[in-house]
């Protein structure tokens, strides 16, 4: 998975992109990282002030991502005139990017940093130092090996990814598959972070998003497990060893693995360039030991 000079070396790329875009004008570190809180599994989280039209910024931006950090999939969260984009990296790297009117931007909450502001009549942006304020990074915490790819390396597949999202909406489609992954990714760290609960958590909200997908697939209600009665014993039976029968580490890095196989059999059904595409990342990010 990503290391954190990986992670490092993306946010300064991204915010290096922001500084020199100029319908962009301001950006802010948000999260963990803003307030000195991020581990080595913490994500990336950034708030970008456009100015214009909305829509530009994200096409232009999205192509960015696929193009020159080899995003596999991206899926949205609007909140208000706000839309946060949600980036899949290689190596499990999460990035979320809000994409703010320039009217809205501002903090939502305590964690919040600006990292600069444009300065009037064109001049060049205001830097304001952008290293985490006495970040943790926990050094005692176990490393995995590196993929063997660079986020910022620029590949054919990306290149294609690219082409592929000229027009980036997202579809419900799209939605479901990509709070599926996120939801994974989040059951794997809360396991690393040791926080059991949340774990199972997480694991649950994923086998959600797995019936969801099926629910959309064949026609049935995807909201709450509303349409779950409805899909064959073929597609739930898979599901029970996704229960989590205790918070032993062990047994819920199974109910993880379980839930992981079942959300790439469906992603075979329901997208199956999509499920090409994550079919290493979700083995990578499976920890079960082997047998």
């Amino acid at each position: 998975m990503f290391t954190v000079e990986d992670r490092d070396r993306v946010r300064e790329g991204l915010l290096s992109l922001a500084a020199a875009d100029p319908a962009i004008g301001a950006a802010a570190v948000i999260g963990s990282s803003a307030s000195g809180e991020a581990d080595r599994w913490s994500d990336i989280d950034l708030a970008l002030s456009v100015d214009g039209p909305l829509d530009a910024a994200l096409d232009r931006w999205t192509g960015l991502l696929y193009r020159d950090f080899a995003a596999r999939h991206h899926w949205d969260l609007p909140v208000g005139g706000t839309v946060y984009r949600v980036f899949l990296l290689p190596g499990w790297l999460e990035v979320d990017l809000a994409f703010a009117p320039a009217g809205e931007f501002g903090p939502r909450g305590p964690h919040w940093r600006v990292v600069y502001t444009r300065a009037q009549d064109g001049e060049a942006p205001a830097p304001v130092a952008r290293h985490e304020p006495a970040a943790r990074r926990e050094a005692a915490a176990p490393q995995e090996p590196p993929t063997g790819r660079e986020p910022t390396a620029r590949q054919e597949p990306a290149r294609q990814e690219s082409a592929r999202h000229e027009s980036t909406a997202v579809s419900e489609r799209d939605r479901l598959a990509g709070l599926a992954w996120h939801h994974a990714l989040h059951a794997r760290v809360s396991i690393e972070r040791r926080r059991a609960f949340q774990a199972e958590h997480w694991v649950g909200a994923l086998r959600t998003q797995v019936i969801a997908l099926a629910c959309l697939r064949l026609g049935h209600p995807t909201a709450y497990a509303k349409g779950a009665h409805l899909l064959p014993a073929e597609l739930t039976a898979p599901l029970e060893a996704t229960l989590v029968r205790s918070l032993d580490e062990k047994e819920l890095r199974r109910a993880l693995g379980a839930a992981l196989a079942a959300l790439a059999t469906e992603m075979r059904s329901s997208d199956p360039a999509l499920a090409e595409r994550l079919a290493p990342m979700l083995t990578e990010l499976d920890s079960r030991p082997a047998n």
